[in-house]
């Protein structure tokens, strides 16, 4: 992809032509722009527009400035590509596996990669709508600037020689794919998020530095399509902030599906040789040659603050950590706030999302201190789109044992769970930590298939204090996997049954009864 007016995004095929047509069009005038806005919003993924939309749906004069595709990483580079490519590997998956349920496929189960590719497009250019430069400008009531933002003081903002004037902005400029300083990496060459969805060929060999969500889904899709896959990872395990057990989980079951993983391996090189990448792994102090027809870089993000002028705005920043916010999101500038990948921890769409939600009120509605609502008080779960799934929400165990906090995990295998055993998909656990007493539930874990619709009912119960009890007498559809998680319930409700109380039911039913 290039910058600018002459926007591509390879390959320029008719659902790409689509996609930057709505996204950046080509023809696109900028408006005249208004003395002054309530709010002007730098970046259009998914913080900005959310913010700008909704700001505007409040009688809010709002300005969004977009240098290259609206919709940002997720639309463009992120969720969307990623799970519709994701999608096709899991239905490879199915076909492959379907005589374990009886059925019998005639024929080599293959992956067409291309059509794939095309699919993913088509979907992606299908959903672009709802983004759109358009949508935005004739159903939200937003004027669209397409240029490259830049702050020229503490209350304005240039866009290619134009002008903005606010009373408050909003900084979300997002991330992009990070790198690393690793001799002979840049000219052997490498794929990111932000390239790899560009692929209409399969690569034979690829090459995944980096154990985290995106590198594992990735890896795990191209086994699927046929590629010979090897992750590379600095750490001791895969998904290094997840439930370790979790994790082994995933690893086991990517290793039977053909993923060779690394692990506590250190990249010291790579070079170009024979129409081929070599790189250089140090694994426990051996090394060793792997070679690779594609690299996918999967190392994290780093957020987009160069050539902002935040100095000239008073905005503090890190060029590693992002924009510098306080539990308000607003920044040292007090007219000024950021949202989303370029100043938060949590990089996930939903959490931009929310967190924008936050600004317009701070930012728009709130007197002072007063009415100010936190980004400390969101309760964000996550989830990474393997098979199995692996999603989270609150605390792990070792966060509640560092902060001191009495709890009790209980755990339900899915081996023993009705609807997993018949689906198949028996892998995986819910586990929850509560307190012992109260029953508050403190966080939860789930690997399993459709794990990242399971957590949403925890998240609930966890903001509108539904305790672990209380969730038993919740009926579920049987059989299902959720039923999971009522059955914690009654793990939760049995373990308060003491040695006293059985003893005084006890004598009871015999009186009672005699």
């Amino acid at each position: 992809m290039i910058d600018s007016r002459g926007i591509t995004v390879e390959p320029m095929d008719e659902h790409n032509r689509r996609l930057v047509e709505l996204v950046h069009p080509p023809d696109w005038k900028n408006p005249t722009p208004k003395s002054r806005y309530h709010l002007v919003v730098a970046g259009a993924g998914t913080a900005g527009l959310v913010a700008a939309a909704g700001a505007a749906g409040l009688g809010a004069r709002v300005a969004l400035i977009e240098r290259h595709l609206m919709g940002g990483d997720c639309l463009n580079t992120g969720c969307v590509p990623s799970k519709a490519i994701l999608r096709s590997a899991r239905a490879l998956g199915e076909f492959r596996d379907a005589s374990r349920f009886g059925v019998n496929i005639s024929g080599a189960v293959a992956a067409d990669f291309p059509a794939v590719m095309d699919r993913m497009r088509r979907i992606r250019a299908d959903i672009s709508p709802a983004d759109s430069a358009e949508r935005f400008t004739r159903e939200c009531g937003v004027e669209v600037f397409f240029g490259n933002a830049r702050f020229t003081g503490p209350d304005a903002i240039d866009v290619d020689g134009t002008t903005l004037r606010f009373s408050r902005a909003l900084i979300a400029t997002g991330a992009r794919a990070a790198t690393l300083p690793i001799e002979g990496l840049e000219s052997a060459g490498y794929l990111t998020n932000e390239t790899v969805f560009s692929l209409t060929e399969l690569p034979r060999r690829l090459a995944v530095i980096g154990g985290g969500p995106i590198g594992c889904e990735l890896a795990q899709a191209f086994r699927a399509f046929g590629s010979e896959v090897t992750v590379i990872e600095a750490a001791g395990q895969i998904l290094g902030r997840e439930d370790p057990d979790a994790a082994r989980i995933l690893r086991a079951r990517m290793t039977a599906e053909g993923v060779r993983f690394m692990l506590g391996a250190k990249l010291k090189g790579v070079r170009a040789e024979s129409g081929q990448r070599v790189l250089t792994i140090e694994t426990h102090g051996d090394t060793e040659a792997v070679a690779t027809d594609e690299i996918l870089l999967a190392v994290g993000r780093t957020p987009n603050v160069e050539g902002l002028g935040l100095e000239a705005a008073g905005v503090a920043f890190d060029p590693a950590k992002g924009v510098q916010v306080d539990d308000t999101l607003q920044t040292t500038n007090p007219r000024i706030f950021a949202a989303g990948d370029v100043c938060m921890a949590q990089k996930f769409t939903h959490a931009a999302d929310f967190a924008a939600r936050i600004v317009i009120q701070n930012a728009l509605f709130s007197a002072g201190r007063f009415g100010r609502k936190k980004l400390s008080a969101l309760t964000i779960p996550w989830c990474t789109y393997t098979h199995p799934e692996v999603a989270h929400v609150g605390l792990y165990e070792a966060e509640a044992r560092a902060r001191g906090i009495d709890f009790q995990t209980f755990v339900q295998e899915f081996a023993h769970v009705d609807r997993a055993i018949t689906d198949g998909d028996t892998e995986g656990f819910v586990r929850i930590l509560a307190q012992p007493r109260s029953g508050r539930i403190l966080g939860a874990t789930i690997v399993g298939r459709n794990a990242g619709d399971l957590i949403s009912e925890i998240t609930l119960a966890m903001t509108q204090g539904v305790t672990l009890g209380k969730i038993a007498h919740v009926i579920h559809p049987y059989p299902t996997q959720a039923d999971a998680i009522r059955r914690l319930g009654d793990q939760f409700n049995r373990a308060r049954v003491t040695p006293g109380l059985m003893r005084w039911m006890e004598r009871y039913l015999r009186q009672r009864f005699r």
